[in-house]
C-alpha cells in the first residue's frame, strides 16, 4: 500500500511539475506591454516609465507596443485575445476599461470580463486650452463666443477623456461645439497649435508643455482643485461658476482574463515598486500625476465604480454610441 501511495504521489508531482516550474520561472522571456494609444500620449509616457522600472524588478525586458485607434479599443481588443500567460499585458485607462462600452454600440470583447486587473498606476487631470488666435482670454469668454455662433466652435478629441470632458463642458455650459476626432493626442495638439481646431482638452503630459511654451492658451483645469503644476489656471467650476464639473483620467495595468494569480501577483509587486519610486514620482509630479499603489482587488473595485461614473458622465453629455 505504501508503495502504491508513493507512486501516486510521485505521479501527481510529475503532473504538477511543469505548471509549478512555469509559475516559479516567470518571467523567463520578454514581456509585451500594449499601450492602446499613440507614442507621446500620457498613457505612453507613463506606461514606458512603469515598464522600465518593472523590468528591473522582474529581470526581463518589457517591450512597449503602441496600438492606437478607436479610443483605445484596437489595442485593448488585441490584449483581450492574447494568451493569458503573463507575457502580454496592457497599460490601460478609463477609456479602455470603464467608458468604451458606453461609447461603442459593440465591442470585440467583453469589457467587464476580458481582463484581469494587475494594479492601479495613478491619475491626472486635463487642461482646457484654445488656439492662440481664438479671441477668448478666459473660459467664460470662450463660452460666450460659442453661444454667439452655435456649432461654429470646434474641439479636438483623441480619447474618451478628451471627448467626454469637452462634451460635459458643452452640456453644463449650455453651448454647442463640433467634435473633430483624431487618432492620437499629439496629432490633435499639432492641429490645435496650427489653428485647424479651436479648442482641445487634454492631459497635462500632452498639454502643459505647450501651455508653458506659449504655443496654446490654457483656460482651465478639469479637477475640483487647482493644480500645483499650473496654479494660475482656475478650475472649470471656478471659471464658469459651476459646482459639479470634474473629469480625471486614470491609468492602470491589466492582463488577459485567466492569467494565473501568482503571475498577477508578481506583476502587481513590480508595478507597485515602480509607483513607489521617487524618481518616477518626481518625473510625473509636474504634470499632475498622482500615484496610488494597490492590490489587483482594489483596482477591480475602483474600476467597477469608475465604470458607473463614466456611464453617467457619457449619458449626461448626451453622447450617442458609435
Amino acid at each position: 500500500m505504501k508503495t502504491v501511495l508513493r507512486t501516486l504521489a510521485l505521479a501527481a508531482i510529475a503532473l504538477a511539475g511543469p505548471s509549478l516550474a512555469l509559475a516559479q520561472a516567470y518571467p523567463s522571456k520578454p514581456i509585451r506591454a500594449v499601450v492602446p494609444f499613440a507614442a507621446g500620449s500620457a498613457t505612453d509616457q507613463i506606461g514606458r516609465a512603469f515598464a522600465e522600472h518593472m523590468a528591473r524588478q522582474l529581470g526581463q525586458p518589457i517591450i512597449v507596443d503602441n496600438k492606437p485607434g478607436v479610443n483605445g479599443m484596437l489595442g485593448a481588443a488585441e490584449v483581450a485575445k492574447a494568451a493569458p500567460d503573463g507575457y502580454t499585458i496592457m497599460f490601460g485607462t478609463n477609456s479602455t476599461n470603464a467608458a468604451l462600452k458606453y461609447l461603442m454600440k459593440q465591442l470585440p470583447y467583453n469589457q467587464d470580463t476580458a481582463f484581469a486587473p494587475i494594479g492601479y498606476q495613478g491619475s491626472v487631470p486635463l487642461i482646457v486650452a484654445v488656439n492662440n488666435d481664438v479671441p477668448a482670454k478666459t473660459l467664460k469668454e470662450f463660452v460666450a463666443l460659442a453661444k454667439q455662433k452655435p456649432g461654429h466652435v470646434t474641439f479636438a478629441s483623441a480619447s474618451t477623456s478628451q471627448l467626454v470632458s469637452s462634451e460635459m463642458l458643452a452640456g453644463m455650459a449650455g453651448i454647442q461645439m463640433t467634435n473633430v476626432p483624431y487618432k492620437s493626442g499629439p496629432a490633435a495638439m499639432t492641429d490645435l497649435i496650427g489653428g485647424q481646431v479651436m479648442m482641445f482638452t487634454a492631459d497635462f503630459a500632452v498639454m502643459l508643455p505647450q501651455v508653458k511654451g506659449g504655443k496654446v492658451r490654457g483656460l482651465a483645469v478639469t479637477s475640483t482643485k487647482r493644480s500645483p503644476a499650473v496654479p494660475e489656471l482656475p478650475t472649470v467650476n471656478e471659471a464658469l461658476g459651476l459646482k459639479d464639473y470634474e473629469l480625471i483620467a486614470y491609468f492602470a495595468a491589466f492582463a488577459p482574463a485567466g492569467t494565473p494569480p501568482d503571475v498577477i501577483a508578481k506583476l502587481n509587486a513590480a508595478l507597485n515598486h515602480a509607483a513607489n519610486d521617487k524618481d518616477l514620482q518626481e518625473k510625473f509630479g509636474p504634470i499632475g500625476f498622482t500615484v496610488e499603489p494597490g492590490t489587483p482587488e482594489a483596482l477591480a473595485k475602483r474600476n467597477a465604480a469608475e465604470t458607473v461614473k463614466w456611464a453617467k458622465a457619457i449619458k449626461d453629455a448626451k453622447i450617442e454610441p458609435q
